[in-house]
């Protein structure tokens, strides 16, 4: 073929892949701001910032070192975007880093599939157009999440990254510099902080850079590249936290095992979409493309790498390693029970198994490779096949999802987070605090607190406009006339009430993502999905300064509970516990913590007072209302 005319055909491509990618990525962006919002759970994160920018450390609540957030990485790129814009845009900071994360990673992961075909396309009349990509951005919780407020962005780019890599590691014909090997590894090592179940993925990425590595200084050099950061933060989360992984995962007891919800889960996603279909025409073209590039051209290897390693460092072992990974973070996420938000989790696995097809090539008969017949038939299959993955993302696109019970709490215990919320709040964007104000309950518990400057308790009401308030110990008698006593408010949406009272207002939850007793209970098994712990409100008043008889707390308590709860919080190994979360960090509470996270981690306690005295051997106080046994009373 003439220079001139190869020339021509290499810029065909690249006009049809940047003319795709842009597509892609104005389709996709201008889809998620029609979507915008910020989720309740993205708020929880800013609780986290607001108490870093505080000087207070990564905690959600000012001398008590839970780490509620699952993605560390998203948590520092928030505190360090806070450090630059200010407290006061702090939801604005979320929306636009989650946003332009989750374009870029679309954009990533489809130049690194080109990049994947480009030695096949060499000299090759042929269009890059968009398949995988297009079926990414149709469904609409890819959509919905690539803002929320939560780390879906991060995890796009990050995974977008990886896979770029791994196919210019993949073609690399000659030894690849020791500074490329580091930043690869340090890359796949990195896996573990954007969130802790792609260690599946970023663990196999090492694994595959130290067996295609020549020599163990090179070895060397990618173990420690590759576990440098994530090791060092696991020793500061250790110390720090007391515990082996993010306080979420604790909460949600992510070793356990929930198979049929996983399921259910599983088809509340595949359902409204018909993801089955879109997942048959892209084999087809997958085959296709097989058919038309036929086998990739041998590349040469360094001198004296062994047949495993060539085997492992080649572009088949890296679209192995993209699909098994997508497999691997969908039975992960199955066997976990999935989540309560539609779709979210499973995004992830989505995202990386149509990965190596999010472009395909569209290869046009020249005549030379096969008969034009035969290239015009192919060309023609391959058309079709892209023209109905087509079709059905413009469908798929304008889906109504779970349609009526995108809003309502049913018996699977999964919604359409976005919807939910902005029915709501009323606010078809919901994406500051104030906006949440609109919640219900969230403007009465603002008033709730300023009414009562003594400090109180704060429980949630059947009233959805009040709280019932358990007032606090009365303040001492040297107390300065701008006293405030201590507040804490007991409510599941930590993250819409903790954006909209202040740090020195102690939130937690009954499901353990911010209350260190309740992430401590045994997981109720059926219970909902992500909320699927329960520790009962006796023990925030049994906790704190707060009177704790009649008639200053609520009917639905009581008193011989809050007594035994007392009691329970006595237990040796709970109080151990608790004081690697609240006593003053220092160098020898960071070394105990260190050695003991491990202890601290497998720890539970029952959330029923009573039964936690008997696990404890503790005491029984004696009942202040005997409770009712059928018998009459003894006595004259």
């Amino acid at each position: 073929m003439p220079q001139s005319s190869s020339a021509d055909t290499v810029v065909r491509v690249r006009i049809s892949l940047w003319l795709s990618v842009t597509a892609v990525a104005l389709l996709f962006g201008w889809g998620a701001w029609q979507r915008r919002w910020i989720a309740d759970d993205g708020l929880i994160v800013l609780r986290t910032t607001r108490n870093m920018l505080a000087g207070n450390g990564p905690v959600f609540n000012a001398g008590e070192r839970v780490e509620a957030n699952t993605s560390t990485a998203w948590s520092y790129l928030m505190y360090f975007g806070g450090l630059v814009a200010g407290p006061a845009r702090l939801e604005y900071v979320a929306l636009t880093f989650a946003l332009i994360l989750s374009v870029l990673g679309v954009v990533l992961v489809m130049l690194g599939t080109a990049r994947l075909y480009a030695p096949v396309l060499r000299g090759r009349k042929a269009l890059l157009l968009p398949a995988g990509a297009l079926v990414y951005i149709a469904v609409p919780p890819a959509r919905d999440f690539a803002t929320s407020g939560l780390e879906n962005g991060l995890v796009l780019a990050y995974l977008g990254l990886l896979w770029w890599m791994m196919v210019a590691w993949s073609q690399a014909r000659r030894e690849t510099t020791r500074t490329f090997d580091a930043a690869f590894a340090a890359v796949a090592g990195f896996s573990v902080l954007v969130r802790p179940e792609l260690a599946l993925i970023g663990g196999l990425a090492l694994v595959m850079m130290l067996i295609a590595a020549g020599g163990w200084r090179r070895r060397a050099l990618i173990f420690v590249a590759g576990g440098l950061l994530p090791v060092a933060y696991q020793i500061f989360r250790m110390g720090y936290y007391g515990l082996l992984f993010p306080g979420t995962a604790l909460a949600k007891d992510a070793t356990g095992a929930k198979w049929q919800q996983g399921f259910t889960y599983l088809a509340n996603f595949n359902q409204p979409y018909l993801l089955w279909a879109p997942a048959v025409l892209l084999i087809g073209l997958a085959v296709m493309v097989m058919l038309l590039c036929g086998r990739p051209p041998r590349v040469d290897r360094r001198p004296g790498s062994g047949r495993l390693a060539r085997l492992v460092q080649s572009p088949s072992a890296v679209v192995v390693f993209m699909l098994l990974s997508g497999l691997l973070q969908a039975v992960y996420w199955i066997r976990q029970g999935g989540d309560f938000m539609h779709g979210r989790v499973l995004l992830t696995p989505l995202f990386c198994l149509l990965a190596p097809v999010s472009v395909i090539p569209l290869l046009l008969p020249d005549g030379r490779r096969m008969a034009r017949g035969a290239g015009y038939l192919y060309a023609g299959a391959t058309s079709l096949l892209w023209l109905a993955v087509a079709g059905w993302s413009l469908w798929a696109a304008h889906s109504p999802g779970m349609g009526a019970d995108a809003t309502r709490v049913t018996y699977t215990g999964i919604v359409d987070e976005r919807r939910f919320y902005a029915q709501a709040t009323g606010h078809a964007h919901p994406l500051t605090a104030a906006d949440y104000l609109d919640y219900p309950r969230m403007r009465a518990v603002v008033t709730a607190i300023e009414n009562t400057p003594d400090g109180a308790l704060l429980l949630p009401s059947g009233n959805y406009d009040m709280w019932d308030v358990v007032p606090a110990y009365p303040p001492p008698p040297d107390a300065p006339p701008d006293y405030r006593g201590p507040h804490t408010v007991f409510f599941t949406n930590m993250g819409m009430l903790g954006m909209n009272v202040g740090l020195d207002v102690r939130v937690i939850d009954q499901i353990g993502l911010a209350n260190p007793l309740a992430a401590h209970t045994a997981r109720i098994e059926d219970g909902r999905i992500g909320h699927d712990k329960n520790l009962f409100p006796d023990w925030a008043v049994a906790e704190g300064p707060f009177f704790k008889v009649e008639p200053y707390i609520p009917d639905y308590l009581d008193e011989d509970w809050i007594r035994q709860a007392e009691v329970a919080l006595t237990c040796p190994e709970t109080e151990r516990m608790l004081d690697a979360i609240r006593a003053p960090m220092g160098p020898r509470r960071f070394l105990s913590n260190l050695v003991n996270a491990a202890e601290y981690t497998r720890y539970r306690l029952d959330r029923v007072p009573l039964y936690e005295l008997h696990r404890c051997g503790l005491p029984i106080p004696e009942p202040i209302n005997p409770q009712y046994t059928g018998m009459p009373p003894t006595g004259p």
